[in-house]
């Protein structure tokens, strides 16, 4: 499976957002220190979910890489993350 994908499938079974969009920006940054031959490495996360509304933004990130579970988290070099209620 993707690297996209297994976010995806992360964050939809924890969160059940109204709203989640993945990219991987990886193309963006081939070349670059820390960005692995292949790609799957940077990605951007857009999620809307009622969990995360009363969440600090801070707190937010926590929990997102708390749900991504660091195994997965390990395996990206570059994380975005746009969260909100």
């Amino acid at each position: 499976m993707a690297v996209a994908d297994e976010i995806k499938s992360r964050l939809e079974e924890r969160f059940a957002p109204r709203d989640l969009e993945v990219e991987d920006q990886s193309a963006l940054h081939a070349g670059h220190a820390g960005a692995p031959e292949g790609g799957e490495s940077h990605f951007a996360v857009r999620i809307r979910a009622a969990e995360l509304a009363d969440l600090s933004r801070v707190a937010r990130h926590r929990a997102i890489h708390e749900a991504l579970g660091s195994d997965l988290v390990g395996r990206i070099h570059a994380l975005a993350i746009d969260a909100d209620g």
